[in-house]
């Protein structure tokens, strides 16, 4: 099985997908890395520079190389991959599962405040919440869902992942 992490930043995707990959003993991918390793430039740069549609498309391309990849079994998306439909198509026709990690606006809030990661699209607290309830109905067509309760470590969640997809 392969497996694509999708949900809003700040959720753990990235942490969950490296224990994840740990505890199957299996390749893992981060998108958001791969693309900046790609590019040469930071994401934040990418989307101020070029704007988020340059962004979106440079992503699918970057999606469209790691799906190539079969050994790569754990996928992280940055936050917006799934949101548009080119690339949820891509993920499934490349023999991803995709998994929802859904949690609170405050829980994924928190966490964007305390990371060093520049967030363009989320630079205060009222773009960042329209934007986590724009993207709730797409998040929700995911083929599998997990709650990330702010009380579970992303190794938990992991663990719960493995233990009831594999």
């Amino acid at each position: 099985m392969r497996i694509a992490l999708t949900g809003f930043m700040g959720v753990g995707k990235t942490s969950v997908s490296r224990h994840l990959a740990k505890a199957l003993g299996c390749r893992r991918l981060d998108l958001d890395d791969h693309i900046e390793k790609r590019t040469g430039r930071k994401i934040p740069d990418i989307i101020r520079q070029d704007g988020e549609p340059a962004y979106r498309l440079i992503e699918t391309a970057a999606l469209e190389e790691v799906l190539a990849k079969p050994d790569v079994r754990i996928l992280s998306l940055g936050g917006g991959v799934w949101t548009v439909e080119t690339n949820r198509e891509l993920i499934h026709s490349g023999g991803f599962t995709s998994v929802w990690l859904e949690s609170t606006f405050e829980h994924c809030w928190q966490n964007i405040r305390k990371s060093r990661k520049e967030r363009p699209l989320a630079n205060n607290r009222g773009e960042a919440l329209r934007l986590f309830e724009s993207r709730q109905a797409v998040y929700c067509l995911a083929d599998w869902h997990f709650i990330v309760r702010p009380e579970l470590s992303s190794y938990e969640v992991a663990a719960q992942i493995a233990e009831e997809m594999f």
